[in-house]
């Protein structure tokens, strides 16, 4: 035994446990034997695990079944661990990587929490009684029906942050829309010249996009209201008094704000994680938007000199060590990793998820942390984006107007009036010579001048300087 260190006991021995630490034997084998990442849970999951210990200490003490002197003495110790970040942060060493269904994180909660409250009693006079990990602070409760619960609790929070992030990209996307609304330019597909569009347009729909996967994550976050806590082991309730699943759900609304609910199914809450790869796969489509969205604006900004160079993002940083002057479009650069890694998150996630077997999926402590570390990543850095990124592109309007007058995308608009035969001719033409379609139009005398000025004013190619809109 080394001198810093502490004798802990479980059911397998006697354990050495580090002097000042709360935890006690349990955590600390997980400690020896599981030193995989040196990454530790997410704060939310454990902010999460507290609330559930606070409500089981509430609720059993409602159904008779904890003494008000435990339950007062576990309540109190949640209470100072949610107040301490810092405890939150220290006490809780388990690797993310851990034994099956999250024991080691929930026996490192039990743990913590039963040392706090025991504190709280020895300070009391006459008080004899004592807290016990598994006896009194995982009382009516199991590994299974908690670290499920936790998961939802935690992804509720931290999903409401990401909203809040999008909703800032969303508004700087949209606002880009309005600045740029009647400045035309050369539509793309292919990456090949197409009909004209304004850039309002284009930026007005990357805010449309943005708002869709806004919806499509809140639409899988309600998922996660419905809760299996109080299934304890297997579904079945065994251990738990009657009404305990009911009086949990009433108190951990009461504690979050999140209208919770009871699962119809307690088996099947504790069996299927359909809810948390719900959300996974909307971060990922949600990835997928914001990359696609990156690509496009990093196309734009091309050049300066040798690209597109229809838009100029703001320079955050120089963008070479050898290369002078040399600026790259960095924020985006990040967002479009970041978006990758998401991506793969969720093929992790997926496997975990379709990994359960019988009366449970033991692959949980993964889920937990690649969804929470997906939300994570994306809330923290997409201000960062709108910030010092979106909110300062500015447009080059000559350049935009000059790829716009020598597209020969703009024989589109003759169709109607002299057949496609004879507009592909003069798109071909206008490829060849470099001469404008207008001016081809004009010199052939095809149509009428005043034709011409109708078919190819701005407001008439883009369908007006507006957002396009389904009328």
């Amino acid at each position: 035994m080394t001198r810093s260190a502490r004798i802990e006991h479980d059911t397998m021995g006697e354990v050495e446990v580090p002097e000042g630490a709360l935890w006690g034997a349990q955590t600390q084998r997980a400690i020896a034997n599981f030193p995989v990442s040196g990454l530790r849970s997410h704060p939310a999951l454990i902010r999460a695990y507290v609330w559930i210990k606070r409500a089981a200490a509430a609720a059993n003490r409602t159904k008779g079944a904890l003494d008000a002197t435990r339950s007062a003495a576990i309540v109190a110790a949640c209470d100072a661990l949610l107040a301490d970040e810092r405890q939150l942060r220290d006490q809780f060493p388990v690797d993310v990587f851990q034994a099956g269904a999250g024991t080691s994180l929930n026996m490192n909660c039990n743990e913590v929490i039963a040392a706090l409250a025991n504190a709280r009693l020895s300070k009391r006079r006459g008080t004899a009684r004592r807290v016990h990990p598994n006896d009194h602070v995982n009382m009516s409760q199991s590994t299974n029906d908690t670290f499920p619960t936790a998961m939802r609790l935690a992804m509720l929070g931290e999903l409401v942050r990401l909203d809040a992030a999008l909703d800032d990209v969303e508004r700087a996307l949209a606002a880009k829309g309005v600045e740029f609304a009647a400045m035309i330019k050369a539509g793309r597909t292919h990456l090949q010249d197409a009909v004209p569009v304004t850039l309002g347009q284009e930026f007005a729909a990357w805010a449309a996009a943005v708002a869709r996967s806004r919806r499509l994550t809140r639409d899988a976050g309600r998922e996660l209201l419905e809760l299996g806590i109080g299934g304890t082991a297997t579904g079945t309730g065994l251990n738990a008094p009657r009404g305990y699943s009911l009086a949990m759900v009433k108190e951990l609304r009461r504690l979050t704000g999140f209208p919770l609910k009871a699962v119809a199914d307690l088996g099947e809450g504790m069996q299927s994680q359909l809810p948390i790869a719900a959300v996974s796969a909307s971060l990922r489509n949600l990835a997928l938007e914001l990359g696609r969205i990156a690509n496009d604006l990093r196309l734009l900004a091309s050049g300066p000199g040798a690209g597109l160079g229809e838009i100029r993002l703001p320079a955050v940083q120089p963008g070479s060590s050898i290369m002078p002057g040399k600026v790259n479009p960095s924020m985006l650069e990040c967002l479009n990793q970041i978006c990758f890694h998401v991506i793969g998150a969720d093929a992790a996630v997926a496997y975990a998820v379709q990994a359960g077997q019988l009366e449970l999926n033991v692959m949980m402590p993964l889920m937990a942390w690649e969804v929470l570390f997906s939300i994570d990543l994306l809330a923290n850095y997409l201000p960062v984006v709108s910030e010092r990124c979106l909110r300062g592109i500015e447009a080059d309007a000559e350049r935009c107007a000059s790829y716009h007058a020598v597209s020969p995308a703009l024989a589109t608009v003759l169709n109607p009036l002299i057949g496609y035969e004879a507009a592909a001719a003069v798109a071909k033409e206008s490829a060849a010579t470099g001469e404008t379609v207008p001016e081809i139009v004009r010199r052939r005398r095809l149509l009428p001048a005043s034709t011409i000025r109708r078919i190819f004013s701005p407001s008439s190619l883009a369908g007006g300087t507006g957002c396009r809109r389904r009328g």
